[in-house]
Formats: C-alpha cells, structure tokens, sequence
C-alpha cells in the first residue's frame, strides 16, 4: 500500500503578518489615546485637532476586531480587545455618569442658535422644554432677536443682550456688560444673577471659529480669545462662576487646559455620554460648554436639534 501522501504544510505567514500589523496599529491607537499630549502641535494644530475627536480614537476597535475575525488571527482579535480595554479606561468614566445625588436648584441652557437659523420661534419653545432658569443663547442677530424675545420673555423676565450674545434668566440681572476678549467683535459678556442662593456671575461666551484647512487646523484668534478669557477669570471675585456658550473647542484640547484649570465642565461632571453638539445633524465633537466654579453640578445633557447647525446643551445644577 502507497503511503498517504503528506499534509500540506500549515501557512503560517498571513496569520501572523495580520498580528503584528494589528499589535502595531492597536499599540498606535493605545499611544494616541493616552499620549495625546506628546503629539506635536505644529505645524498646523494637529495635537489641538487629534484632541477635539479623541473619543472617535475608538473606531479602531472594531475595525481592527472585524479584520483578525475574517483572517482568523487569535493575535489580532487580542490585540483588538486590549485596544478597546484601553478606550474603555480612558471615556469608560464619562459613558457611566458621574451626578452627585444632590438635589438641583438651578437648571441652566446653552445654544448656539445660528444666524442663519430658520425658525427662531420654534428653537426658543424647544429651549423651554428643559424648563430652565437661564437660557444663553449665542449668534444671534438683530433680526431674528424679536422673535426670541417674544417666546422667552415670558418665562424668563430679566435679559441683557450685547452684540451677537444673549442671557435670559428667571432672576434679576445687575452689573451686565460685554468683555472684550476678541477685539472687533461683540460676542461674550458678563451678568450677576441674583440667584435664590446668592449671587452668581455668569459668563456668555462665542469663541472665533477654527476650522480644517491646507493650512491644517487654524485656531490662531480662538487662542488669543481663549488666553484674554483666562485673564478675565483670573479677576472674577465671585466665588460662584457659571461659563455658558460655543468654545470651539473640545475640553480635552490642550489650548482649552488653563481655563479648565479655572471651571469645571458640567459634562465631564455629572454627564452620562460625551455631549457632542456639532455638527446637529450627525454630532461629533463637543464644542458648546457649560463650566461651573464653586456649584455642584447634578447632570448634564444635550437636547434634540433645532434650526442650528449646534444642538442646545443643558445641565443641573446646585448652587
């Protein structure tokens, strides 16, 4: 009888090019989420930029999951979980929540309401919806203003309106004024509301714009506005401060550290998601902000689009 003839010898090499090119682009990933830092910022503001769409770091995942699946590399499925063990370490806190259990008194909202907004009536009734006792609203202009007097006014009788920014709130206002942080333009001011608890100051703030570009990610006079608001807040003497408005900016950005060093973000608090607010459509960075000092925020969260290209951010708070 005529020997068998013998086994075809087992291909080992594919299996094992796909681990390591999944172990490389995994640790990559691993490196880019909790060494964001490192990562140079010129040219163009590319750490500024890795920095706004962190959480999206976690695309990797699945990605790298799915192709050692139909290659059927064990390497590459572990490398994939260790990848979305790290994510999960790094965002994991802010998808559980983080809410004190303290009962609110003070429930504040947002909205970067947009000039070229459709609807400013039925935007103004949907920021009612979350029952607020203030409502800042950033771009707005002088012709859709009316319309937002009309709605708000009647729940929120005490308002200051400078330039492109606005605050509506259910308490007296004293001591409003603009700040200039962005030379040339009228869009962030300050007011003392008169709260049931004591007196706040309460910041409403619009940000330049940055955008993506040859040049990369611009965001030369968000910057500068950001470093003038920094001294501004380094001369604020109320003990409790409220920040409300469109940053431009995400609060794992670098370029937003020293005013995080100075507020506390309601999101990273008390939210239980990462609060993307643009764009409204399909939402994937947080740019518009709700930042506390000396109150205990209780949650926070994003309320369905309007006729912005933002959506409404709201949050409770103790004060």
């Amino acid at each position: 009888m005529a020997d068998p003839p013998p086994a075809p010898p087992r291909r080992y090499g594919p299996v094992l090019r796909t681990g390591r090119t999944a172990s490389a682009v995994a640790a990559g990933a691993a490196l880019l989420m909790v060494g964001h830092p490192l990562v140079p910022n010129r040219p163009g503001h590319l750490g500024s930029l890795l920095e706004t769409l962190l959480p999206w770091t976690g695309l990797v995942v699945p990605a790298l999951l799915l192709t050692a699946l139909l290659r059927r590399s064990v390497p590459a499925v572990v490398a994939a979980l260790l990848l979305g063990a790290v994510w999960v370490g790094v965002f994991g806190p802010l998808l559980l929540g983080g809410g004190s259990g303290t009962k609110p008194d003070l429930t504040v909202v947002t909205h970067n309401v947009g000039a070229t907004n459709p609807d400013p009536t039925a935007t103004a009734r949907a920021l009612l919806a979350a029952d607020p006792d203030l409502v800042a609203l950033e771009e707005i202009t002088d012709d859709a203003l009316p319309a937002y007097r009309a709605v708000l006014d009647r729940r929120l009788p005490h308002s200051v309106h400078i330039g492109t920014v606005a605050l509506w709130s259910r308490y007296p206002l004293a001591e409003t004024r603009r700040i200039t942080i962005d030379p040339g333009w009228s869009r962030s001011l300050r007011a003392r509301v008169q709260a049931p608890t004591g007196p706040l100051a309460v910041y409403v703030v619009h940000l330049p714009s940055v955008r993506v570009g040859a040049a990369g990610f611009t965001t030369g006079r968000r910057d500068a506005a950001l470093a003038a608001l920094d001294l501004v807040l380094d001369h604020e003497r109320r003990k409790k401060v409220l920040l409300l408005g469109d940053l431009n900016g995400a609060t794992t950005d670098r370029r937003l550290a020293p005013l995080m060093s100075r507020l506390a973000s309601v999101e990273d608090e008390a939210g239980s998601g990462f609060g993307f607010s643009w764009p409204a459509a399909f939402p994937i960075a947080r740019v518009d902000h709700i930042l506390v000092r000396g109150v205990v925020p209780t949650d926070a969260w994003t309320l369905p689009a309007t006729g912005s290209d933002h959506r409404p951010v709201a949050a409770s708070l103790k004060t």
